[in-house]
């Protein structure tokens, strides 16, 4: 199984810390961490820093890619790479003693419909049937949603895994699109059926109607509770060890990080949902959007319980 993510819409994550944050007011930050970041990155950085292979597909604006480049390699990540005119963005986290962290994110480079030919030329190379694609994260301005959903149902029907999650698409483009996975959090949910929040019983039944839609497995992040599952196999939760969290950033992408590196080793659906929560939980005691260290996803895996309902 090869594992490809594409991020087309990449950042600067950028982590600082005010000891005493004063709104309205000059406020002096010392930086944390500043990592190439976007939700396919974020991925990849994952499975890269717990040895599983992979290759990052990512587009860069070439006003600071040389940057971007630089952080990868010294991840030991594997990539190829898309440039454009322009920049990459910054996301900026602020972390303070007295407040939740704040997050300001800037404008990054625009594309156009062309860009989609440049990436199906990167994957010419690759056997789609084997492939596992990940589209995670905005998608940037200029890419129209129906030629994004035409490439995927195109990915498709070569056999392509296809993982998405992101913001962009409505329930009804994740259903036109037919993904192998995806990964909604409770507010997506609620989103997608017009609720301000989800009981159980609502999460688990759309769910289910995603499922019976098309999407192979339907994982959604329950915080942290854990995840729910559901898939061909049946419903499963996984609830994980209570831990006191440095960030939860990125502690999303490395749940789907998880779960890939699972299937890739041949597990069934109960390990995938349990690998996952893992990666996920262990990401939480890392700063910023660093990724989860092995020693702790093995630590963390054996203390994770996992149910199935029918």
């Amino acid at each position: 199984m090869t594992i490809i993510t594409l991020t087309l819409n990449p950042a600067f994550d950028v982590h600082c810390h005010v000891r005493d944050f004063k709104p309205y007011r000059e406020n002096l930050a010392t930086v944390i961490s500043r990592d190439a970041g976007g939700k396919g990155v974020n991925i990849s950085r994952a499975l890269t820093k717990n040895g599983v292979d992979n290759t990052a597909l990512v587009v860069l604006g070439e006003e600071n890619a040389a940057d971007f480049q630089r952080a990868l390699a010294a991840d030991g990540m594997t990539w190829r790479e898309i440039t454009v005119s322009g920049r990459i963005r910054e996301n900026i986290t602020v972390h303070t003693d007295t407040a939740e962290e704040t997050r300001i994110s800037f404008a990054g480079f625009e594309t156009d419909t062309n860009l989609l030919e440049r990436v199906r030329e990167s994957l010419a190379e690759i056997d789609l049937s084997q492939c596992v694609l990940t589209l995670t994260g905005r998608i940037p301005d200029g890419l129209p949603m129906d030629d994004i959903k035409r490439f995927l149902v195109e990915l498709h029907a070569h056999g392509t895994r296809i993982v998405i999650d992101s913001k962009s698409f409505s329930l009804d483009d994740l259903i036109e699109c037919r993904p192998w996975l995806i990964k909604p959090n409770e507010d997506e949910i609620a989103d997608y059926i017009g609720r301000e929040n989800c009981t159980v019983a609502e999460l688990t039944d759309t769910a289910r109607g995603l499922y019976r839609a098309g999407v192979e497995n339907v994982m959604i992040s329950l915080g942290g509770k854990g995840a729910m599952l559901v898939c061909a196999e049946g419903l499963f939760v996984a609830t994980p060890p209570t831990v006191e969290p440095l960030s939860t950033i990125g502690a999303g992408d490395s749940s789907i990080a998880g779960f890939l590196a699972a299937k890739k080793m041949g597990k069934d659906a109960a390990e995938c949902l349990r690998t996952a929560v893992a990666y996920g939980t262990a990401a939480c005691l890392t700063v910023g959007t660093k990724p989860p260290c092995a020693e702790d996803v093995t630590r963390i895996l054996k203390e994770i319980r996992c149910f199935a309902y029918t």
